[in-house]
């Protein structure tokens, strides 16, 4: 018991301490974005090389919402441990915005934890198909949710990065969170396409930019995401990329 007690308050002093526990080296890094916001990154490696996935949390009054999962599964549980150590409070919702790894992979650990996990139809039907761990809650693609003194809403916006794509505005704090349908500023390429539609991905943004107007914080799925133009540089690099497989086919 008194091994345990000490874990637990050694936990809590790193939680306490963001220059040891946020150091470029480590795998949860979790950082204030604005008011009850919170940006946390972890890392994978993807054939042979490290990449970071940006992700968010949300407290409330009646607990965290988790909005993805850490693409390391190895801190699945950390994250919910320093959650708990920072903001004594435990997570309770938690929200896939698609299927691939880095969004959907939390989802079998936390329904064990007894955390309400969503998804939208089409999501559920892709976990479905490829036999994977399914959110206990199917939500319709356009959803608001009040939770504590919060709202935010989930919006499909059409196929883009994904066939599921979604992603979640908070209107109070015009924060968008985009998940991989938003591109960093630092990206040169529209990374992985395995799954994407391109030519739908240019309407989809434009729905975006229409319905969510001046957002002062946007969280991109992977890289740096404190630039505001991520999402005009997103349009930028489909337009070029739909412009050159146009001139391939002449």
């Amino acid at each position: 018991m008194k091994i345990r007690k000490l874990a637990s308050v050694l936990l809590f002093l790193v939680a306490l301490l963001p220059g040891f526990a946020q150091s470029k080296k480590s795998p949860l890094q979790i950082s204030h974005l604005t008011d009850d916001f919170y940006v946390y990154k972890t890392f994978h490696d993807y054939k042979g090389q490290l990449i970071s996935a940006n992700a968010l949390y949300l407290v409330t009054n009646e607990g965290v919402v988790l909005f993805d999962a850490p693409w390391d599964v190895s801190q699945f549980q950390p994250l919910l441990d320093s959650i708990k150590a920072k903001h004594n409070k435990e997570v309770v919702m938690h929200f896939a915005t698609h299927s691939h790894e880095d969004r959907a992979g939390g989802l079998g650990f936390y329904n064990q934890k007894g955390i309400k996990t969503y998804t939208i139809q089409l999501t559920d039907a892709i976990l479905k198909k490829e036999n994977k761990k399914r959110a206990k809650f199917v939500i319709p693609n356009d959803t608001t949710f009040t939770v504590g003194q919060h709202n935010f809403e989930v919006f499909y916006p059409g196929k883009g990065h994904a066939s599921d794509n979604i992603l979640v505005w908070f209107d109070k704090e015009k924060v968008l969170y985009g998940g991989c349908f938003i591109k960093s500023t630092e990206a040169t390429d529209l990374g992985y396409l395995g799954d994407s539609d391109v030519k739908e991905w240019a309407k989809s943004i434009k729905k975006v930019q229409a319905k969510f107007k001046n957002p002062k914080y946007i969280i991109t799925g992977h890289d740096d995401w404190k630039d505001l133009n991520s999402l005009n540089h997103t349009s930028k690099l489909v337009q070029e990329y739909n412009t050159a497989k146009a001139s391939a086919k002449k």
